[in-house]
């Protein structure tokens, strides 16, 4: 006996010996045989009749080491309760003048060859039941008579599939992929199979699925490669297909957005990603505060913002495995001026059109100007556009402290300002290989652009044109009439 005396004391173990108390060891005389049965009074049980020997109540006498507690084992005849029903089978409701008894379910065919059947083979039909398992009944009722026997036919091949080990249908060019094929029914030795990997690469196996060979292959070029294996034999066939997508991690993401649009004006958000897999990767697009992303295999999409301020555009391109994501501030506005702008030639010789040095040369300029023309250059940005050659566009805003009026583009001496500098030649900075870059406008006569959001005052003038057309209408009518 183990425990504690008290809560904080360890464990103690005390011995008690009970010899005493036993003065003798139990002889044939101090037992009684019992019978195992069962809740029924059965005494078979599992096919065999036992009867075991106890101590009798009476008897205060130690059984001692060398004690036996089974005395006979009688194997029995076989009854109905030593056998289940087989696989496939269910046992019906019991009528009154008989057992129950086991019939097919209704999607079991008991004739039904097995799956591992082979040409030439033999199996056998189940009747229905099958004795339980551990049970030595012998003689008797034999449910399992009568088993027919069949000749296994040649089956068509079913349930063929096709699957990568690594469990992933995107990998990078020059991976390894191993294919499994595996086929739950039909002939195994007399069919053959047919792989195709999509990328040329074509043979014909024998015994794939039953020697689980893995097929292993390597794709060099990105794409979408189909993958088929078509399992044949003279009975019938079958076929399984996956497609893999071979593509290079992403490496670089970049949210091209023009930084200052206008309320209601269209303008074209581009994903521009590294290295370019066409049809391979998803672009996420979230505008604004929106937790619902737009989702395009295109890497541009087209929309509008209704409300002016500063709104946040963010892109997200998943290719496989990998996700890159970035994210630009687009700044709306009702009312800003925009001036074309060109560079002198020089600039496209060192122009390697990436989006980093396209906001290095828009700072550049616009720190020019601000300086030239003493404006604020905070309302001042200057946008280089992609391509050749290098032109850009000069977005003069309102400053943030000005009440936001209409104003004609002659009466902003700002513009004027701007202009004066340009044309003057006054902006220019070094660049290397010894070259000057020149900015100047793009259009000297021409004037500045307005941009204009919303489309209010294009209502109000629709407006005003039906409400004159129906005021002339009313009076040509009462001219008639007098």
């Amino acid at each position: 006996v183990f425990g504690h005396i008290s809560y904080r004391s360890d464990w103690e173990l005390v011995k008690v010996d009970f010899r005493p108390s036993f003065p003798r060891e139990c002889t044939d005389d101090d037992y009684e045989s019992w019978e195992l049965t069962n809740l029924q009074g059965e005494r078979c049980i599992m096919g065999q009749q036992r009867s075991f020997r106890k101590r009798k109540i009476s008897s205060w006498c130690i059984k001692g080491r060398s004690f036996t507690s089974a005395l006979t084992s009688k194997v029995c005849e076989c009854v109905n309760s030593d056998f289940l029903c087989d696989y496939g089978f269910e046992r019906s409701a019991p009528l009154k003048s008989e057992s129950s008894k086991c019939f097919a379910n209704f999607w079991f065919n008991p004739e039904a060859p097995p799956e591992d059947c082979v040409l030439g083979q033999a199996y056998t039909s189940s009747t229905g039941y099958r004795k339980v398992v551990s049970n030595v009944c012998e003689g008797g009722v034999d449910l399992q008579q009568n088993l027919a026997q069949h000749m296994c036919p040649l089956i068509a091949p079913k349930g063929l599939q096709i699957s990568i080990r690594e469990e992933s249908l995107a990998v990078k060019p020059g991976e390894d992929i191993t294919f499994i094929v595996r086929q739950e029914q039909g002939d195994i030795l007399n069919t053959k199979y047919l792989v195709d990997l999509g990328d040329g690469f074509k043979a014909i196996y024998v015994n794939l699925t039953m020697t689980g060979e893995p097929i292993r292959h390597r794709y060099e070029n990105p794409g979408i490669y189909r993958v088929s294996v078509k399992a044949e034999n003279v009975a019938g066939h079958d076929e399984a297909v996956v497609f893999i997508q071979v593509n290079s991690p992403l490496q670089a993401l970049n949210l091209e957005v023009v930084p200052v649009v206008g309320r209601n004006q269209e303008v074209n958000l581009t994903a521009a990603i590294l290295p370019k897999n066409p049809n391979l990767t998803v672009f996420y697009w979230w505008i604004g505060n929106s937790l619902q992303p737009l989702l395009t295999l295109d890497n541009f999409v087209v929309t509008k913002f209704a409300e002016t301020g500063d709104i946040r555009v963010t892109v997200q391109a998943a290719c496989g495995s990998s996700m890159l994501q970035d994210s630009k501030v687009v700044h709306v506005f009702d009312n800003f001026h925009v001036l074309p702008l060109k560079f002198t030639k020089h600039l496209d010789m060192y122009n390697p059109d990436v989006p980093e040095w396209r906001e290095d040369i828009g700072r550049v300029v616009t720190r020019l100007l601000a300086k030239e023309t003493n404006i604020a250059e905070e309302t001042l940005m200057t946008v280089v556009k992609p391509g050749l050659p290098t032109t850009a566009d000069l977005h003069v805003l309102l400053p943030a402290n000005q009440p936001k009026i209409k104003r004609s583009v002659t009466s902003d001496k700002r513009i004027a300002a701007i202009k004066q500098a340009l044309n003057a030649h006054n902006i220019s900075f070094f660049l290397r290989g010894g070259y000057w870059v020149l900015v100047t406008l793009a259009d000297s006569s021409s004037d500045s652009r307005r941009i204009a959001g919303g489309s209010g005052y294009w209502a109000i003038v629709v407006l005003f044109v039906i409400c004159l057309v129906a005021v002339g209408a009313f009076i040509l009518y009462k001219f008639k009439r007098q």
